[in-house]
């Protein structure tokens, strides 16, 4: 997946906020999850932890998310932020409840 980071995300520093890191990472693991489910199911984020490996300046970001566990109700992700330059700028492992679509 790919992120736009503008100015309006920008901390007091000129970073990317890292809460708006988060939540791009998150986004990426959302969809890896529900790709692997098909469309019967989506997921509800049960936890997130980040790790911040540098500033993120405004502009493209690219986000790769993993299913590390595909469990019947519980499923394991990764995931990672990386710059146009391919710098690493953040990590993300989560866990996920998956929630059957009603039919």
């Amino acid at each position: 997946m790919s992120f736009v980071a503008t100015d309006a995300f920008l901390n007091p520093a000129g970073a990317v906020q890292g809460g708006i890191l988060g939540a791009m990472l998150d986004d990426t693991m959302g969809p890896a999850l529900w790709l692997m489910n098909g469309a019967g199911a989506f997921s509800a984020t049960i936890d997130l932890n980040v790790s911040f490996l540098a500033a993120a300046a405004p502009g493209l970001l690219f986000g790769e998310g993993k299913v590390v566990q595909l469990g019947k109700t519980i499923s394991f992700l990764e995931a990672q932020l990386s710059d146009p330059e391919g710098r690493v700028i953040a990590r993300s492992t989560a866990s996920a409840r998956m929630i059957r679509a009603a039919g």
